[in-house]
């Protein structure tokens, strides 16, 4: 699985961060879908390969501006480059009015289709194909929610020591073994190629989160995931002179949550705008990284625009592609 950060600056943008926007997708796929959309998250799709006709689908977290005022020119941009195939918007059930009065307003015609789902009336998971996608409700000063993509359509490996063991030649025969069914072998027998398959793997899960001064409400989802991409807006000191209003978590909020829950990969995002790269600055994201870390013993990342993570099929969580910054992401990273 791919994980691709597109904006990570919460509120308004800064020279080095886009507001937000992130992307995921099964490696070597075309087909992606994108989390938030906050103002400009066009233009930063011009930086990676990500094409606007494979996009599969758009899940907006909350109502606030930066994580949804891209959209209406991200669906123009997208019509205008060639889009005929529908696209499904999950979205709080506010947006819709919203899009159809940008649409109307600015006279926009898009030559494909909308499937348009209030994300508040979603009570199962959504088949996306590569993924089986849930919602998890949040705690903010709007309606807010997290995505849980879940992995589907696990490949089957061959035991291949059971196959030796059997004194079944390796070539073709396997080939039609590890597509299952009845298989003849040179001596007559028939065999049951799923007889022959390894237990399937454990389907690899990324929950990726909306605004949240409640990581504990992501616990019973948060079991079965490898990876938690969850704001943190402010340092555990900033939380604390800002007061509760604005419904953020701190690095400290999210790195006990996460400790506790034995999360093995944790990507912390949506970092206020006071937070700058440098350890001279008056607040420094070094500050974020240091305060995550010292409580949180997984696997830890600060995002930043345009970063890379794989997630390989052990649940093991990479940064393969980084867009060189001054600062070295964190003491765990």
């Amino acid at each position: 699985m791919d994980i691709i950060f597109l904006g990570t600056s919460s509120g308004t943008p800064t020279k080095a961060r886009n507001v937000s926007a992130a992307a995921i997708k099964r490696h070597n796929q075309k087909r992606w879908c994108l989390v938030d959309c906050g103002e400009g998250t066009q233009h930063q799709l011009l930086h990676t390969k990500l094409s606007l006709n494979h996009l599969a689908a758009i899940m907006i977290t909350h109502v606030h501006g930066d994580h949804c005022f891209g959209l209406p020119g991200l669906l123009a941009s997208a019509a205008m480059a060639g889009r005929t195939t529908p696209l499904t918007v999950f979205a709080p059930a506010a947006i819709q009015s919203w899009l159809i009065s940008c649409q109307e307003m600015s006279q926009t015609f898009l030559a494909f289709e909308i499937n348009f789902i209030a994300v508040e009336t979603l009570d199962e998971p959504q088949d996306l194909g590569d993924f089986l996608v849930a919602k998890l409700p949040l705690s903010h000063r709007v309606d807010s929610f997290a995505y849980h993509f879940i992995e589907q359509h696990i490949e089957r490996s061959l035991d291949t020591e059971k196959l030796i063991q059997s004194d079944i030649p390796a070539g073709p025969l396997w080939s039609k073994i590890h597509q299952g069914g009845p298989v003849e072998l040179p001596s007559g027998q028939v065999v049951n190629g799923e007889d022959f398959w390894l237990p399937k793997r454990k389907p690899r899960a990324v929950i990726v989160s909306g605004d949240n001064d409640s990581p504990e409400l992501l616990a019973a989802a948060a079991s079965e995931t490898d990876v938690l991409i969850h704001e943190s807006t402010y340092t555990q000191d900033v939380a604390d002179k800002v007061g509760p209003g604005p419904q953020h978590s701190s690095a400290r909020q999210v790195a006990t949550f996460a400790e506790q829950a034995q999360i093995k990969n944790l990507i912390l995002t949506h970092f206020s705008a006071r937070y700058q790269y440098g350890r001279n600055q008056d607040a420094s994201i070094n500050d974020i990284a240091e305060e995550a870390s010292d409580i949180y013993q997984g696997q830890l990342f600060l995002a930043n625009d345009f970063d890379h993570f794989q997630l390989d099929k052990e649940g093991n969580l990479k940064l393969v592609a980084s867009k060189e910054c001054e600062l070295n992401q964190s003491p765990n990273s």
